[in-house]
């Protein structure tokens, strides 16, 4: 039996929001960046996997009130994205479908092969641009993921910070409170291998876990 297609009718004046709500749930992440309509195809398991490793691993390292959640809608400036990790601040509301950038303290994008260059790219100047304090990059190679993490500059656009190589040892601080120091630490051995030991030092801060 012959599956129903969806019949395609482009706006007139670009892609908003309300039109997402007219396209079909087929499993493809639908977004909107200056107005275009960009599919994504469904991941495979090995990019689930590592978003679901890096999303509990951030989840124990968050303070209460802070949220974890995969693949939220996030308005950002001339669209809407859905990255594959949002880490929500205590002032986000529980029931919106869109997070607003001002709620939003960190991305984390895990690339697939179809999402590479957005990832890589349109992304990377898209967050920053709406405000983002951190943006995780997760390079997937043959050795292994890397990471990518970026801050976002004074000037508005994202600074590498530092590459976690897929046997490298970070610890990594997050855009997180924490008592007594500027942010929570966890430590990264090339993601997905992410916790949080005890007794360590940051080398981006300088402050001492404990």
């Amino acid at each position: 039996m012959a599956q129903p297609r969806y019949e395609w009718h482009p706006p007139e004046q670009g892609w908003t929001e309300d039109d997402l709500l007219d396209l079909p749930a087929d499993g493809h992440r639908y977004e909107i960046i200056d107005g275009s309509l960009h599919a994504t195809p469904p991941a495979d398991f090995t990019h689930h996997e590592l978003a679901d490793e890096i999303r509990a691993a951030l989840r124990s390292a968050a303070p209460r009130g802070w949220r974890v959640i995969r693949e939220i809608g996030l308005r950002v400036p001339g669209g809407n994205a859905i990255p594959d990790l949002t880490v929500l601040r205590p002032t986000a509301p529980r029931d919106a479908m869109w997070a607003e950038p001002r709620d939003v303290a960190l991305v984390v994008e895990v690339e697939s092969p179809s999402s590479r260059r957005h990832d890589r790219f349109t992304k990377l100047g898209l967050y920053a641009e709406a405000g983002i304090e951190s943006y995780w990059r997760i390079e997937r190679t043959e050795a292994g993921p890397v990471a990518h993490l970026y801050l976002r500059a004074t000037a508005g656009h994202y600074e590498l910070h530092r590459s976690v190589p897929p046997t490298g040892v970070e610890l990594v601080e997050l855009p997180l409170p924490r008592a007594g120091g500027p942010g929570r630490v966890v430590g990264l051995t090339g993601p997905p291998h992410i916790g949080q030991p005890d007794g360590c030092r940051c080398t981006g801060c300088g402050q001492a876990e404990g």
